[in-house]
């Protein structure tokens, strides 16, 4: 056991065999509910004495994943109001070791998530010299539901309220808040893209990875509106505060998953707006997301998967179901001429299927794209992508969406991960792409080139990782036109 005390009180955390001392659901605000709920989050409650933190708290409420992802992605589900709450991990709990700190965003949709996943499990980090910190943000409604008279993006607002927190109290336990790194994948690194654009955000950290995400899915207002109304009409209440607040979670979190799933099943711009495209019915709210210019004062380091949108169709099996009607309707949708692009698409993959060429398409549009254009933004960023293909599915997954976590936590024997790494995932690659985010967390650079119009140099990590200037040259000019 160990003891480090913050401004707050004194946390109790436990001792691991290799020296690595963890804090675990440690609060950096008030629960957010009773006269809390939708609302900007608190500061938590000073409290005497030792507080234990050895064991996780609470996960924002949130239903599990539906079949098939339920097993294919990390979550956990804790209950309990008191959920916003950090973990530590850190090799050195004592102030003034000022080592970087690392702060996890975790992904999901914005619906799903926690940071207590055995799959964010931050010890690997501690073990080569940095502090991490995972986190729990709202989710769904609570989160990111537009709401008349209350603040939008209240999931937002709790991740910067944990940055203040980090920034407040993390020399306690090491960490040097002057050297912070905010990394996140999926719904996580989408987040970071709208904290680079957010005023009170600047200062929070000084460099940041995002993952599979980056500043391209927002909801206007207006669509926001509308999804609001549609979910207070499966419940059969009002599009109000008390409204919803009135609503247990027991039937508010299962309405939720089924809003999902009739947009899936009826993707009618007319009733979604732009969330059609992505299917994503909680998302951050604004009139428009600018992307940040060469001032915004963070390190970046963006990438992606070769073949994100795999993990979406091939365990539902929906890839063998694409026809080519639906393929060049979704490649229209997603702002290309399908007699322009779908050539250039069929002919880097010969005797690809329809669901194949949508696969790689929505990847583009989805993850792709708006990673290099990040990247062309703030200049000397650095850009990734992850190329190792799973030989799950009888190998049609691909180097799918979530892919890469376990190699970027350096954990490939966490049984979470099986169902999607498979049996023997590479050691040496885990080594690269987790040494490469500690690298970049301590320094700012993670080994490669910086990313630039000229060259276009791009990590390709895979079982022999190599840096390659513009992959998938003609793919990519596809879509200079689409912004």
């Amino acid at each position: 056991m160990t003891v480090c005390v913050t401004a707050l009180g004194a946390v109790r955390g436990s001792v691991s065999r290799d020296g690595v001392a963890s804090f675990l659901g440690v609060p950096y605000a008030a629960p957010p509910f009773g006269s809390r709920r939708f609302r900007a989050p608190a500061p938590p409650e000073p409290w005497t004495g030792v507080r234990d933190a050895t064991a996780y708290g609470p996960t924002a409420p949130h239903a599990p994943y539906a079949p098939p992802f339920d097993v294919l992605v990390p979550d956990d589900v804790i209950p309990g109001e008191d959920c916003l709450n950090l973990n530590i991990w850190t090799p050195a709990p004592e102030p003034g070791a000022g080592l970087p700190v690392m702060v996890w965003l975790h992904g999901g949709a914005f619906s799903n998530g926690a940071g207590s996943a055995s799959a964010y499990d931050g010890s690997a980090f501690a073990r080569d010299g940095v502090v991490c910190v995972t986190l729990n943000y709202r989710l769904g409604a609570d989160g990111f539901l537009h709401l008349p008279g209350l603040p939008d993006n209240r999931g937002l607002l709790d991740q910067m309220a944990a940055l203040s927190w980090i920034r407040a109290h993390i020399a306690a336990f090491g960490g040097d808040p002057g050297q912070v790194t905010v990394f996140g994948e999926s719904a996580g690194a989408m987040s970071i893209g709208v904290l680079l654009s957010t005023g009170r955000a600047r200062g929070l950290f000084r460099r940041a990875i995002l993952q599979s995400g980056a500043c391209h899915h927002f909801l206007r207002p207006a669509s926001a509106a509308r999804i609001a109304s549609r979910l207070a009409a499966k419940l059969g209440s009002e599009p109000a505060p008390d409204a919803f607040a009135a609503v247990p979670l027991s039937d508010l979190l299962p309405a939720q998953a089924e809003l999902r799933a009739e947009m899936g099943a009826r993707p009618d711009a007319a009733l979604w707006g732009e969330a059609v495209l992505n299917i994503m019915p909680f998302e951050p709210v604004a009139a428009g997301l600018p992307l940040p210019g060469p001032d915004c004062g963070v390190d970046l380091l963006i990438g992606s998967n070769s073949e994100e949108y795999r993990f979406f169709l091939v365990p539902t099996e929906r890839l063998e179901t694409v026809s080519e009607p639906a393929l060049r309707a979704g490649t229209a949708a997603y702002g290309l001429n399908p007699d322009q692009a779908l050539p250039r698409y069929r002919a880097a993959r010969p005797g690809a299927a329809p669901g194949e060429l949508l696969a790689a398409v929505a990847t583009d549009w989805f993850y792709r794209i708006p990673a290099i254009r990040l990247a062309e933004s703030v200049p000397g960023s650095y850009l990734y992508e992850f190329a190792w293909r799973s030989p799950r599915f009888r190998a049609r997954l691909g180097a799918c969406h979530t892919l890469e976590l376990a190699f970027v936590f350096d954990r490939l024997q966490d049984p979470s991960y099986s169902p999607i790494l498979g049996d023997r995932p590479p050691q040496d690659l885990a080594d690269s792409m987790h040494g490469a985010w500690v690298s970049f967390a301590k320094t700012g650079d993670p080994g490669w080139p910086a990313y630039d119009t000229a060259t276009r140099t791009t990590r390709v990590f895979a079982e022999d990782s190599v840096s390659r200037d513009d992959p998938r040259r003609e793919e990519r000019r596809l879509w200079d036109s689409v912004r």
